[in-house]
């Protein structure tokens, strides 16, 4: 039997009235364009400010605006729905602003030594009035630099974590995650000055030829690995404690033994977010300039030697280079501030795509 449709029940005229009144889709663009061009006449005649300001009393307008016009159409619930998704939008853009204003000023203004002479070369012998010499050298101190801290903090950080989330209990267990906390605020200064003062000036004279204390790249590692630690220990907790407990309790069942499940159900489940959180240590290690600067010494020759001799970082070569009165100074800042960055960013893809490959984390 047919049942008849709401449309013939109420009768046309009825039906009509269910539906509800909506803007068009081209309203959003027709209110921001009204909105740039009140918020360019109030700036241009008052003189208050200039383009930045311009663009802010155009967003609120366009907020105002667009909440008026859905208020009278479409009525009050609609109208704060709209509200709250312009302003939702408008969150991301303006987060999302100081990310492209940097990656833009970087490019821009970092391609200016993108060449060969700035890959392959050091700034040994290369005065204030040369306009050669490169960053090699600082490029290989902080592989090297990086590369030491993350084999030194990776395991002691997720074994750490795993006795917190997995063994832990007690009283033992607060004071490892209480001092982890407390190693999070550490300037990066003070653990410079650790390093160097039990390493360099405590350690080094012990197996040094001369018996005299020695800047190297290991002691730089020592400290970017004191650095990264509680950032690797916290993001590797957090990602284990979000492992669902059905999947502990079914190893177990099946008679599988607490450290196989860690190792072969929990790590690679947590694995993608470990990852992450481990790639934010390096970057924030690869970042540091206090640290090398005390205990690596930095140095204009290269160095590969990373148990000794002086050697330079990416971030010391840009903090150097912007302190140095010469017109090819700048050039070379933001062109190691570029490779920095390319750098910091290659390794979080290559790290990223290894660990899509492990199944448990898909």
């Amino acid at each position: 039997m047919a049942v008849d449709s709401p449309a013939r029940t109420l009768g046309v005229s009825d039906a009509s009235q269910l539906r509800t009144k909506t803007l068009p889709t081209w309203s959003p663009w027709a209110v921001a364009v009204a909105a740039i061009a009140v918020s360019f006449v109030l700036i241009k005649l008052t003189g208050a400010g200039g383009f930045v300001l311009t663009g802010v009393v155009a967003a609120v307008l366009f907020v105002l605006f667009m909440g008026l016009a859905a208020t009278i159409v479409e009525g009050g619930r609609s109208a704060r729905n709209r509200m709250a998704t312009v302003l939702i939008y408008g969150t991301f853009i303006l987060a999302l602003l100081p990310l492209l204003s940097v990656v833009w000023v970087l490019i821009s203004k970092g391609s200016a030594r993108l060449d060969g002479d700035f890959f392959n070369a050091s700034m040994n012998n290369i005065g204030p009035f040369d306009s050669n010499g490169g960053a090699y050298h600082a490029i290989i101190g902080t592989l090297e630099q990086a590369g030491i801290a993350t084999l030194i903090t990776v395991p002691l950080g997720i074994l750490g974590a795993v006795y917190i989330v997995e063994y832990g209990r007690g009283w033992l267990a607060g004071a490892i995650r209480f001092f982890v906390d407390v190693m999070t605020g550490i300037p990066s200064i003070v653990a410079g000055l650790f390093i160097l003062s039990f390493w360099v000036f405590t350690i080094t004279p012990l197996y040094s030829s001369d018996g005299h204390p020695h800047y190297s790249g290991l002691a730089a590692g020592l400290a970017l690995s004191v650095l990264m630690l509680p950032t690797v220990v916290r993001s590797s907790e957090e990602m284990l404690r979000l492992v669902p407990t059905a999947l502990r309790e079914g190893s177990y069942a099946l008679g599988v033994p607490k450290w196989k499940t860690i190792t072969s159900i929990v790590l690679p489940t947590a694995g993608p977010g470990i990852v992450t959180g481990v790639m934010l240590a390096v970057a924030r290690a690869c970042g540091e300039t206090a640290p090398v600067l005390l205990v690596a010494g930095g140095a204009d020759a290269i160095n590969f030697n990373l148990f000794d001799g002086n050697q330079s970082s990416l971030s010391l070569f840009v903090y150097q280079q912007a302190g140095v009165a010469s017109e090819f100074a700048p050039g070379r800042t933001w062109t190691a501030a570029l490779t920095l960055v390319v750098l910091v960013l290659a390794l979080t893809v290559a790290a990223k795509l290894l660990a899509r490959r492990n199944k448990l984390a898909r």
